[in-house]
């Protein structure tokens, strides 16, 4: 089955919900980098989530997932375009090491010391219609203590940020990303087919039988059949489902406009220490090399088009 993401609404209330499904787009990312499962099974969580939160976006833009830890992994970041093209990638100890299939609580791993932050970013494409970019940030703290998964962080950031209340479900392992989204909408916000027929007590209800999903039944059945499992009995609208995919925006012209933003001197000093600049693309993979001739071409014309490693000859 594709990757692609499933939006519905409760008729009878202002309830939306969504089921997504990452498979290839996932699988792209653990061919780039090699993860430690713990982190990887949370990377492959905020993919999920991002999706999920990034199909509500009301602009063309990109939303930015980032979580700063101070334990054994310091950063993982995620975004997804409007269109649902995405990339991922994680920042952790060189000690960090568990045998395939053991768990380390996330709170160890990300808020060791109450520190950790969660930050999401919507970021516009087109800034001159007078949209500009929007950042929230919350701890990696509720009012019971340390947050105990990603679900529970963004959770926490939309009550929050956002004053929805929204509950999300999510799993990952090396074959699959997967989630769901329940959110209550503000007023009147559901598709009430006759006056009188709005039933106050569906928020509940949904959440109630999502609150039945277990991470296994997540990563094992497919989104149509855990959909029909939980609601047979709601009256639902279904709306297209959306394709997703792995895409990065790393190229060579952007490293050489990054490089020419440092600066000859600056650049210049690191061609004279190891005898070329390498950038490597975090996300991707993706390795850039620029020798001596490459910079002063880079520094002379706005061509920057050879020495470019492909990622499946890089070194990890």
């Amino acid at each position: 089955m594709e990757d692609q993401l499933q939006k519905f609404m409760f008729s009878a209330a202002p309830v939306r919900g969504e089921i997504v499904s990452l498979r290839n787009t996932w699988q792209e990312v653990l061919a780039r980098r090699q993860y430690p499962g713990p982190v990887r099974d949370i990377l492959g969580e905020m993919m999920a989530a991002c999706a999920l939160l990034s199909a509500n976006l009301k602009f063309d833009g990109t939303l930015i997932m980032q979580i700063f830890g101070d334990g054994p992994v310091k950063m993982l970041v995620v975004q997804c375009s409007s269109d649902l093209t995405m990339r991922a990638t994680a920042k952790f100890s060189n000690d960090l090491t568990t045998p395939e299939g053991a768990s380390l609580p996330f709170a160890e791993l990300l808020n060791a010391s109450s520190h950790g932050r969660c930050v999401i970013t919507l970021d516009p494409s087109d800034k001159r219609r007078g949209q500009q970019p929007y950042q929230g940030i919350v701890p990696l703290n509720g009012e019971d203590g340390p947050l105990q998964s990603i679900a529970q962080v963004l959770e926490h950031y939309m009550h929050h940020s956002e004053q929805l209340d929204t509950r999300l479900w999510l799993a990952a392992n090396t074959e699959r990303a997967v989630g769901m989204l329940l959110q209550k909408l503000p007023g009147d916000g559901g598709i009430v087919p006759h006056p009188g027929t709005h039933d106050a007590d569906t928020w509940d209800r949904v959440c109630v039988l999502g609150g039945t999903l277990s991470q296994e039944e997540l990563l094992k059945e497919e989104p149509h059949t855990l959909f029909k499992r939980l609601f047979w009995q709601e009256n639902v609208q279904h709306f297209a489902p959306a394709p997703a995919r792995f895409e990065c925006s790393c190229s060579r012209e952007k490293v050489g406009a990054m490089l020419k933003m440092l600066g000859r001197e600056e650049v210049d000093s690191v061609i004279e220490e190891t005898g070329q600049v390498e950038i490597h693309c975090e996300y991707c993979n993706q390795r850039y090399e620029f020798d001596p001739v490459d910079v002063v071409q880079l520094f002379t014309t706005s061509g920057v088009s050879a020495g470019i490693t492909p990622a499946g000859e890089q070194r990890h």
